[in-house]
């Protein structure tokens, strides 16, 4: 028995929407195309893991899938072929005898994109050149020259559709399919378009510029509906699916919606607890005042000083570390002062070194 999408994605029928998206994105980055290049059963469980999950990420989609799945038709799961579609199954044939949408819809289109940590942080748009089959401009998609030297076709009276019939646990259900005749174009060609040989798509660059919300994080993948490849007679189009790669920050690293920052401070700031600036993202400084006696390797956090999702519209803080240095090169008379210094101190003071004389 073929898989069902929760099977596909690894979860339970209860799972909740952030487990569906972390199971997803697990999956989508162990069997992206890009890591195995050549490699068609890894494109093959990219395309099932992708369907499962435009399926199971909506409320709607995943509440009619789980519907038929009770009425005893739901058994079937993604069957990958090699336009990026499903294959034929009973849960198919239901939803294309409501929607009457044929199987020939255009394939998904794998892309990597590279942002800098400020991009991905705060939002950007960003145009990228996406090469794939467009509709052919002399023939208008038709595939015959002109537009013009083509028929209706006898087999499906020109609707692209023809009506079948099948057996489900229900009874006899008749469901529309594309004509095969005329690959659910409607048309039969008379003479072929000279452009495209009558394909009525031609392979070309095209540039569409894409928004990335706020907040995106390394390795997410994003689906672009309808950016995927063309096809001749109106079909639907794939989907473009991005993986997205987050640059290094000479300062920040990125933990969630919390920026992490190490922060070097002079003994006697961390000594006196004096206040420091430490930087922010957007190039503006925060002021932060250190305990007294601050320690090297403690870590802060500065409130609501992170990375902002402004689609959950939460924000994460900023995890500050600092980094004790110690003076070089100091004179005599820094030296002696140091040491007059030293000897005022009570064992008391030093809270590590007393531990340890008692062990």
């Amino acid at each position: 028995m073929a898989k069902t999408f929760y099977e596909t994605l690894g979860v339970a029928k209860t799972a909740t929407e952030d487990e569906i998206k972390t199971a997803f994105r697990k999956l989508a980055r162990q069997y992206h195309p890009d890591l195995h290049p050549g490699d068609e059963s890894a494109a093959n469980k990219f395309k099932e893991i992708n369907e499962a999950y435009e399926t199971l990420s909506d409320p709607q989609k995943r509440s009619e899938y789980d519907a038929m799945q009770s009425a005893g038709a739901g058994g079937a799961g993604p069957h990958a072929t090699g336009n990026g579609r499903s294959g034929s199954s009973i849960f198919d044939d239901f939803v294309n005898m409501f929607n009457g949408e044929g199987g020939n819809n255009g394939g998904d289109i794998s892309l990597n994109v590279t942002l800098t940590f400020e991009e991905a942080a705060f939002g950007t748009q960003k145009e990228i050149t996406v090469n794939r089959f467009e509709h052919c401009s002399a023939c208008r998609g038709t595939g015959a020259k002109d537009g013009t030297k083509f028929t209706k076709c006898a087999s499906c009276g020109g609707t692209g559709k023809v009506r079948y019939a099948q057996e489900t646990p229900f009874g006899r259900v008749v469901s529309m399919k594309p004509c095969s005749a005329c690959g659910g174009t409607g048309r039969k060609i008379i003479e072929a378009c000279p452009v495209c040989g009558g394909r009525g798509a031609m392979r070309k660059n095209s540039n569409l510029r894409i928004t990335f919300p706020a907040g995106v994080e390394p390795n997410q993948i994003m689906t672009i509906p309808g950016e995927g490849e063309r096809t001749r007679g109106g079909a639907k189009a794939g989907n473009l699916i991005l993986t997205i790669t987050v640059q290094p920050h000479r300062l920040f690293r990125r933990k969630g919606l919390d920026l992490l920052v190490d922060v070097p401070v002079t003994f006697t700031q961390a000594m006196m607890g004096e206040r420091i600036l430490v930087p922010a993202l957007k190039g503006n400084k925060i002021a932060f005042t250190l305990p007294e006696g601050a320690q090297s390797g403690m870590t802060f956090k500065i409130k609501e000083q992170g990375i902002e999702n402004t689609k959950k519209q939460i924000k994460g803080d900023m995890l500050v570390t600092i980094d004790i240095e110690l003076p070089k090169g100091l004179s005599k008379e820094q030296k002696q002062k140091i040491k007059e210094l030293h000897e005022s101190f009570k064992p008391e003071q030093y809270d590590k070194a007393r531990e340890f004389m008692k062990k």
